[in-house]
């Protein structure tokens, strides 16, 4: 088939080289600009616009979608359909109308479940104990096509998103290679709306761990903030960085010390042992050499700005 294909981050990659290894034509790459990143702030190609040069692939970053050059291109390809993956941009409907069968989207949940910009997040922030990749004949609204294909996977008890993600992204691969050998006799089947939810975008304060809450979900909410942006506790010196943690045993007022070796202070509800954190201008320790770092012991209250 004749194919453009559309993403920007490295969740995308491994889709682009499946279309390839399938032996699909891939007239075009289309991934965001180029951006300012790093310390240096260097001009820097998102990783499907690189993978795009390297595969010495045609490749298009274009500022705009509806006016310009790119849209007379994108329609004079003569595609049979357009794969787009976190792209991050809404596409126009001269765009979604122009190749013969469209544009498939893949997704990073089961639709409708978790329609929007951070589904894995919030697949774990829930709770989830299912999520997937799905493809569907992308619309003018958001995630509200009809679905062509899906794939399944349990999300693992101590699972980060990060690490969600990276198996998220080569099931995305599959799907993507599959649901292409459906488009000449298959048919998408409607998406249920009773069973919509959203997954909005993931802010700095929503890696916030108040400690007065559950140990189930703040252990939800920390790995559904890993690597971005972290669960942290606010402390008056800054926020305490907690980079491995899990429920534990034992009870108690929150933020009162458990135990220092491992280090498990008590929540509102049950008690979170913090594995492995990192105070305010620290190198990561393990939990214990914290407690020892800030010379806690038993019964101690932890740093923290919540009252309660």
């Amino acid at each position: 088939m004749r194919v453009a294909f559309l993403g920007t981050p490295d969740f995308a990659v491994p889709t682009l080289d499946a279309l390839v290894a399938a032996g699909h034509e891939v007239v075009l790459v289309v991934a965001q600009p180029d951006r300012p990143a790093g310390r240096g702030q260097q001009l820097t190609s998102p990783p499907v616009a690189a993978r795009a040069k390297a595969l010495d692939l045609p490749l298009a970053q274009p500022k705009a979608l509806r006016s310009g050059p790119f849209p007379e291109r994108f329609l004079s390809l003569e595609l049979d359909v357009a794969v787009v993956v976190a792209y991050g941009r809404i596409l126009p409907k001269a765009l979604l109308d122009g190749p013969r069968h469209g544009c498939v989207n893949v997704h990073a949940s089961l639709l409708p479940r978790w329609r929007g910009a951070a589904p894995i997040q919030h697949a774990i922030l829930a709770g989830d104990a299912l999520t997937g990749v799905c493809t569907q004949r992308m619309e003018e609204t958001l995630d509200t096509g009809p679905l062509w294909a899906s794939i399944e996977t349990a999300i693992g008890p101590h699972e980060t998103a990060g690490q969600l993600h990276d198996r998220l992204s080569a099931m995305a691969a599959e799907v993507a290679v599959r649901t292409l050998t459906l488009l000449e006799s298959g048919t998408p089947v409607p998406q249920d709306e009773a069973g919509a939810t959203y997954a909005g975008k993931i802010e700095k304060e929503h890696g916030r761990l108040d400690l007065r809450g559950s140990a189930v979900e703040l252990d939800r909410r920390a790995r559904a903030m890993t690597p971005w942006p972290g669960g942290w506790i606010a402390t008056g010196d800054g926020p305490i960085k907690v980079l491995e943690e899990r429920p534990a045993g034992g009870t108690g007022a929150p933020r009162t010390v458990l135990s220092t070796s491992p280090l498990v202070v008590a929540c509102g509800e049950g008690a979170l042992e913090l594995t492995r954190v990192q105070l305010p201008g620290r190198r990561p320790v393990s939990g214990a050499d914290a407690a020892n770092g800030l010379r806690l012991k038993v019964g101690d209250r932890f740093p923290g700005t919540e009252e309660g």
